[in-house]
């Protein structure tokens, strides 16, 4: 395949033939913002000049991340993929403001995103869909600060780009494991964090449709909020199994895996239960060895984290990007 030229990228970073030309080969001086940006975009479309140019580059830039529970395993890896990812960048002289919100609340990560202006030069964040959010990041973009969602959408319209899973075909992979495993008939759950999450909103959606089509003798029960922790999990996932005797399986779709996990376990319910959950963490890969835990629908981390990291060297808008999950059974491990 050909690579990409000047004109290639040109018209891929929304500059000049010319603005490409005197990057490339000096002719006159360029702001140095520019020259990151031309830089930036030629690594993305794999142009020789971000190899030739990227010593050149090196402005200084402040990547502002806002990411929820620091306890969680999962949080715990994101940040330590985040930090590696920024001391990898070789086209600009970055550094990584990392903060994190406690809780769910949107009214929280609304301060806590306005928070972060004058302290960054551009921001990502996971948040739910709320409109005290969609409001902060109207707010911030309007004053040059522009906001990616992670790993679950908000602010659609408003944000800069979405960096993470497809959401819907997520819910549809976790439908179908259930069903190829347990094909019915029986009953089937669906653990959400909350409402205001529209990636789990979406992952709901997928899975229901996916049954609804494919495994009608599945029945899906009511959707439950476990606020992503662990002991809601775990009294929620004992209390379906011992009032479901056809329950054939369960989906975590965000966080608080940790106590399903814990109550198949306990109840001794995996020989009849398939078990789908979301991270890849020492908890849930001992439940795939152990066979508690059936798959692993996982998000991978480090090369949303590459891919992040350049295209908040950018600095401006970049079209949604959906990253394949990893998928992870007892055999694979």
């Amino acid at each position: 395949m050909r690579r990409p030229g000047m004109v290639e990228l040109a018209e891929a970073a929304g500059v000049s033939v010319a603005t490409v030309d005197r990057a490339l080969n000096g002719r006159q001086r360029l702001k140095a913002e520019t020259l990151a940006h031309i830089v930036a975009v030629a690594r993305q479309i794999g142009h020789p000049a971000a190899l030739r140019l990227g010593g050149e580059a090196r402005v200084r830039r402040r990547f502002g991340v806002v990411l929820h529970k620091q306890g969680q395993e999962f949080y715990k890896a994101f940040a330590a993929e985040l930090r590696r990812a920024v001391a990898a960048e070789r086209l600009v002289d970055a550094e990584l403001v990392l903060e994190f919100s406690a809780s769910q609340s949107p009214s929280e990560m609304a301060g806590l995103l306005r928070s972060m202006l004058g302290r960054c030069d551009v921001l990502a964040a996971t948040a739910v869909n709320h409109a005290e959010v969609t409001a902060a990041v109207s707010d911030l973009a309007a004053q040059g600060l522009q906001v990616f969602s992670l790993l679950s959408d908000f602010a659609p319209g408003v944000r800069a780009g979405y960096l993470g899973l497809d959401n819907l075909k997520v819910g549809r992979t976790a439908a179908w494991l259930i069903e190829t495993v347990s094909p019915g008939p029986g009953t089937v759950a669906i653990f959400v964090g909350g409402y205001r999450w529209l990636g789990h909103e979406l992952r709901d959606q997928g899975f229901r449709a996916y049954l609804r089509e494919h495994a009608p003798r599945l029945v899906v029960l009511d959707t439950l909020v476990n606020l992503e922790t662990r002991a809601l999990t775990y009294e929620a996932t004992l209390g379906l199994i011992a009032k479901h005797p056809d329950l054939r399986g369960i989906y975590v779709a965000g966080g608080g895996m940790e106590g399903a996990i814990a109550a198949v376990r306990a109840a001794k319910a995996e020989a009849r239960v398939a078990l789908v959950v979301s991270a890849l963490t020492p908890e849930s890969r001992r439940g795939l060895q152990e066979g508690q835990v059936t798959m692993v629908v996982d998000t991978p981390l480090e090369k949303l984290c590459r891919d992040l990291m350049a295209r908040l060297a950018t600095g401006g808008p970049a079209p949604d990007h959906f990253l394949p999950p990893d998928l992870h059974v007892g055999e694979s491990l």
